[in-house]
């Protein structure tokens, strides 16, 4: 490989740990060729000794990168072989001598230290033979590589079949299917928007899963909006814009994009996204993206990239409700094996109504604690642990219990709440029940419209937003507030 160390004859033990180092390099490179090769071109190994791993980075960025997403693997197994800590000593250097992977590398491999470099160039037919080959040879073996690469990135758990379907997650799932070509009308593009842990993974991971069984040889790109950030800035500072391009506009048939707020703000990398958007939605490839809010709420969003996203399908995850959570906590059991009672399934339900992740952390805890202790989860055992761990806290607050508040204050009867009427008094009063549910429940906007009348979500949000503006200008809406507040804190008691 590389080291300082080549040119002297080292020590046993140092052999020992350089080899250890390599076998290292190659257990990390397992999981993400790509990834390994794209990061390490940029990381070079100065020594290993005594415990103590110097290493250098071009870059304060691929420094960071790496020592957050691969350095930790590498380390793992560095200790396991070792059976002692390993230290990790970083170096920035601009220049890097021995590259892990110096871009000569035939795909991406790791050179034995002392190996020679490049052989020299070749001339005559047979050498340009050779260099047709090995510019056709790097693309098909890049998508075999890409290929893998985001097979170890989803989760196969997460597949349409153990998906739960209810009326909190309906629309966004049978619009998933349709972008996966499984059956329905394909919306290009879905935004799937909801709150963290309730599906929207899991439905981006089917869609990919589906795809290539359907089609193997397709060209699936699923990134976060910070790995394609990251791509982004690596392709600038190492001037493969092409390369980059030619992966997400040319060569890519689906592309999913997870969490796409985190884009907002990053002007170069938006402008970036907004030509490649372009240039798939032309040529009707499906995109599909998730965020946790609208995209109307995206802020530091140019109006242009959220205009496409809603020219498409906005379809919301809601918290779910008891008898999908219920379904929820039997599927997941059945997945990892875990006998359980109805009785208790329906305990966790009810228990844990966030979101689906908490969910099933929850039923995670209990298998755990239950083999440990050699403890079956019955009923007895899983109230004890529920309650030690989070006890349950229940809302003693209902939207229907803010409407009446609000009604009580304005002197107004709930039908004039809920109605089409738009007085100025009536309205405003609506907007402030609207405010304080957002507030005080965490209710989403669509159902919110449905519980002030079958309204429009956007309609509830802009009531929102005029609430929060005119609490800064006028002292007179905190105080209406602070009033309903305290009837509805004289009801909770």
């Amino acid at each position: 490989m590389i080291t300082e160390y080549t040119l002297h004859a080292p020590a046993p033990t140092q052999v020992d740990e350089l080899g250890h180092w390599h076998e290292a390099l190659a257990r990390t490179r397992e999981r993400s060729p790509a990834t390994f090769e794209r990061w390490f071109s940029s990381v070079q190994l100065d020594s290993l000794r005594d415990g103590v791993l110097c290493v250098s980075a071009r870059d304060e960025f691929v420094r960071d990168w790496v020592k957050q997403h691969l350095i930790p693997d590498v380390v793992a197994s560095l200790e396991r072989a070792l059976g002692r800590p390993v230290t990790v000593r970083w170096t920035v250097r601009p220049v890097l001598e021995r590259p892990v992977c110096p871009p000569s590398a035939p795909a991406g491999v790791p050179r034995p230290a002392g190996a020679p470099s490049e052989a020299p160039p070749s001339s005559g037919p047979s050498s340009a033979r050779g260099a047709t080959r090995e510019r056709t040879q790097p693309r098909a073996a890049a998508a075999r590589e890409l290929r893998s690469s985001l097979l170890a990135t989803l989760n196969p758990k997460y597949t349409f079949a153990n998906f739960v379907v209810g009326p909190s997650n309906q629309l966004a799932h049978a619009a998933a299917n349709g972008s996966a070509g499984v059956g329905g009308q394909r919306y290009n593009p879905l935004f799937i928007c909801g709150g963290t842990g309730l599906g929207k993974t899991h439905l981006v991971h089917a869609i990919a899963h589906k795809v290539l069984e359907a089609r193997p040889a397709a060209q699936v790109v699923y990134v976060s909006a910070e790995h394609f950030t990251n791509e982004f800035i690596e392709a600038l500072q190492h001037k493969r814009m092409d390369e980059f391009r030619a992966r997400y506009r040319q060569e890519c048939d689906v592309l999913l994009v997870d969490d796409i707020q985190f884009l907002a703000g990053r002007e170069q990398t938006l402008e970036e996204f907004f030509h490649t958007f372009n240039a798939l939605r032309d040529a009707d490839k499906p995109i599909v993206v998730t965020s946790d809010k609208y995209p109307q709420q995206l802020q530091r969003m140019p109006e242009r990239i959220v205009s496409r996203f809603s020219s498409g399908l906005v379809a919301d995850i809601q918290s779910p409700q008891l008898e999908t959570r219920v379904a929820i906590v039997r599927t997941k059991a059945r997945l990892e094996g875990i006998p359980l009672d109805d009785e208790v399934a329906v305990l966790l339900a009810q228990h844990v109504q966030s979101n689906v992740r908490e969910l099933e952390g929850a039923l995670i805890r209990l298998a755990a604690k239950s083999s440990l202790l050699g403890r079956s989860i019955d009923l007895e055992f899983a109230r004890a642990e529920l309650a030690l761990v989070a006890p349950r806290r229940t809302e003693t607050v209902s939207v229907a219990d803010i409407q009446r508040a609000v009604c009580n204050h304005f002197r107004l009867s709930n039908a004039e709440l809920l109605s089409k009427d738009r007085h100025k008094s009536v309205a405003f009063a609506r907007q402030l029940a609207m405010y304080l549910c957002r507030q005080r429940l965490k209710s989403s906007y669509p159902e919110l419209g449905r519980a002030f009348g079958d309204r429009d979500h956007t309609t509830v949000m802009s009531a929102i937003r005029r609430i929060d503006q005119l609490r800064t200008t006028h002292p007179e809406v905190n105080e209406h507030l602070q009033a309903i507040e305290q009837r509805l804190a004289s009801s909770e008691d």
